[in-house]
């Protein structure tokens, strides 16, 4: 009976170990933030950023492939520094915040990748979904605040806009495109595990 005591004891702790391994901490909306830059007119980079950004994410150190994120980016944080653009960007020409309020990310794998791991998920925007390969850093180390963990995770990416139904474009004179396709992205957020 002592040994099955016993026996079961281990069992338990090993559990205990085995879940503590994966903690799942909040995105702090503020202190994360989703900033892209496009090329304008082919001589220069508009640079702009979205803020306020929800959502959880999964993690386990030991086996990162358990890890998962879970993101929610309100579109009508979106700020270039410049009010009349960033109207004509929450409009119906570009992202059109009225129909469509929220971008969201969802996970499917994570993979280690030159250092650091590739998260592959699926993206929606502007109405469309696809999936997207983030490059993720190496998450930073653990910062007890307060009684509260944080850890920080920086990604970036590249899309085209109109695989996303973003198809607004004016034409400069020799009949060149105002605004580039591709938007680089650089994802800088901070998780708290409460």
């Amino acid at each position: 009976m002592k040994f099955h005591l016993a026996a079961l004891a281990v069992l338990i702790g090993t559990a205990s170990i085995a879940c503590a391994q994966t903690t799942t901490l909040n995105l702090d909306p503020n202190h994360s933030e989703a900033d892209f830059s496009i090329k304008h007119m082919e001589i220069s980079r508009v640079h702009g950023q979205f803020s306020q950004i929800t959502g959880t994410i999964v993690l386990d150190t030991k086996d990162m492939a358990k890890s998962s994120v879970d993101a929610v980016i309100p579109i009508n944080t979106v700020n270039t520094g410049v009010a009349m653009r960033d109207n004509d960007l929450r409009g119906k020409d570009f992202f059109n915040v009225a129909q469509f309020p929220t971008m969201t990310f969802k996970s499917t794998s994570v993979t280690p990748d030159s250092g650091g791991y590739k998260v592959i998920g699926n993206l929606t925007m502007h109405g469309v979904t696809r999936p997207v390969t983030l490059q993720m850093d190496a998450p930073s180390k653990p910062i007890t605040l307060q009684g509260h963990i944080h850890r920080g995770f920086q990604a970036t990416t590249t899309l085209n806009r109109k695989n996303f139904g973003l198809n607004w474009n004016g034409l400069l004179p020799d009949g060149d495109a105002m605004i580039g396709n591709n938007v680089r992205i650089t994802l800088d957020v901070e998780g708290i595990q409460k």
